[in-house]
């Protein structure tokens, strides 16, 4: 389906060519976000919806207080369904594809094995997928739980770094895995928020991975990159090289952080600093100049204030600069400094601070860019979708369309309206086939033959 807005305003379109949806739901620290979308006949994403709260719930990531949440999320799921009406597309969400972030997120790699039973055939997807269900079984410390097993390389008794083991004749199969963990009471409380806004979790998604379907390029990931998240609580990290994820890390610092920075730095107050941030916030001092003023409203009774952007760009600086530090740690980490051939993505809400590439460079000595997460979309009704704030619900989206849940069924007005005709010719009938079963058990077989 392709959908377009003349003078501003959405076309009605067409579901014909659009069977399944997939709703990503995106509960981070700022905002809890749910976006509609479906694959159209030319193989892109066409975003149907879009619908986003306040989250007053979370932080850091983290589900805090599940009341909160669960109301912004009911919110957020209301918000989608009404941008929608317009295009007289109306849909039954039953399911969502949810993200998970947060401090408690911890990444190891590991190991495993097994041996066949059957030598004489060759590797099988079942093979492959008991290798990995035993990886399921892990032993973890106390309080964790696997949240995804990424397969990286397998070897099949002498033959190593083999990408794809399926066809091949062996004995004994290894593999090593990337595995993703989180703390149990965080996973139980998002699922818990979940099913009480009246919604399944068909899938729980590591936010990063998430995001990095949605702005890197396959190129990107065969050459080597560093995808970096900036929410509002945390910062995000995930390396890839040949195309596999090879490195995962959570920093605890995001946009909020910069936020209270500017609070403290300037004497303002708390959404006066978030706008300030937004509307005149540089990563680079050196780019604004020294006379530049912004006047903001005084407090009650009191005279304007006037705030230095140069001031309020030094103030920025300083935090980015610690958390891409902190991104550069773990590049090393990862042992992979030198092999980032495609350089660092940057996404989320924080990577619309202006300035923000050429400071990263500058930190880091690494090309970079930002990404956008329109790749992979169509021209959409909802252009606000490409922002680097919806990376991550844009990139749910996508990973739920590679194993499409059956849950989430859309329709138009017309088929609304055959469903209902038609289950009240179910119930006639089933009504007047009731009536004649009990007329027939009313006649036994003798008493039949007293009419014949």
């Amino acid at each position: 389906m392709e959908a377009a807005t003349e003078n501003g305003k959405p076309k009605e379109s067409s579901t014909s060519n659009i069977q399944k949806i997939i709703v990503g739901l995106d509960i981070g620290t700022t905002k809890v976000c749910a976006i509609v979308g479906a694959k159209n006949d030319h193989g892109k994403v066409e975003i149907l919806g879009i619908g986003k709260s306040e989250s007053l719930g979370v932080i850091r990531g983290e589900v805090r207080n599940i009341d909160k949440t669960v109301k912004a999320i009911r919110e957020a799921i209301d918000n989608a369904k009404k941008s929608m009406e317009s295009g007289k597309v109306r849909i039954e969400i039953h399911s969502v594809h949810v993200g998970i972030a947060g401090q408690h997120i911890k990444s190891i790699q590991h190991r495993n094995s097994i041996s066949r039973i059957n030598t004489d055939d060759e590797i099988t997807q079942q093979d492959v997928d008991k290798l990995i269900s035993d990886t399921h079984k892990l032993a973890l410390p106390a309080g964790d739980e696997i949240i995804h097993v990424l397969s990286q390389e397998f070897s099949v008794d002498d033959f190593t770094d083999v990408t794809d083991p399926i066809g091949i004749a062996g004995v004994r199969l290894s593999g090593n895995f990337h595995i993703i963990t989180g703390h149990v009471d965080a996973i139980k409380n998002i699922y818990k928020c979940v099913n009480r806004a009246g919604l399944d979790v068909a899938d729980l998604i590591l936010e990063p991975l998430a995001s990095s379907d949605s702005v890197l390029t396959n190129e990107e990931l065969e050459a080597g990159v560093c995808l970096v998240d900036i929410g509002g609580g945390t910062t995000d990290v995930a390396i890839f090289k040949n195309g596999i994820i090879r490195h995962t890390a959570v920093i605890p610092f995001g946009g909020n952080i910069i936020t209270e920075d500017i609070v403290e730095g300037c004497s303002v107050l708390k959404n006066q600093a978030e706008l300030l941030k937004v509307k005149c916030g540089s990563a680079l001092a050196e780019e604004n100049k020294e006379n530049e003023i912004v006047c903001i409203p005084g407090f009650h009774g009191r005279p304007p204030k006037e705030v230095s952007v140069k001031n309020l760009a030094l103030v920025i600086q300083a935090r980015v600069e610690e958390i891409f530090e902190s991104v550069l740690y773990e590049i090393k980490s990862s042992g992979l400094e030198k092999k980032l051939n495609a350089g660092i993505v940057i996404t989320g809400g924080g990577s619309q601070l202006k300035h923000l590439d050429k400071l990263v460079e500058f930190v880091t000595g690494i090309d970079t860019r930002i990404g956008y997460p329109n790749e992979h979309i169509s021209k959409s009704i909802v252009e606000e979708i490409k922002s680097p704030m919806y990376a991550t619900g844009v990139g749910l989206v996508l990973k739920g369309l590679e194993s499409i849940s059956n849950d989430t069924v859309i329709e138009d007005e017309t088929e609304i309206k055959d469903k209902k005709t038609k289950k009240t010719d179910e119930k006639s009938k089933g009504f007047l086939s009731k009536i004649l079963e009990k007329g027939k058990a009313w006649l036994d077989d003798d008493d039949m033959k007293d009419y014949q």
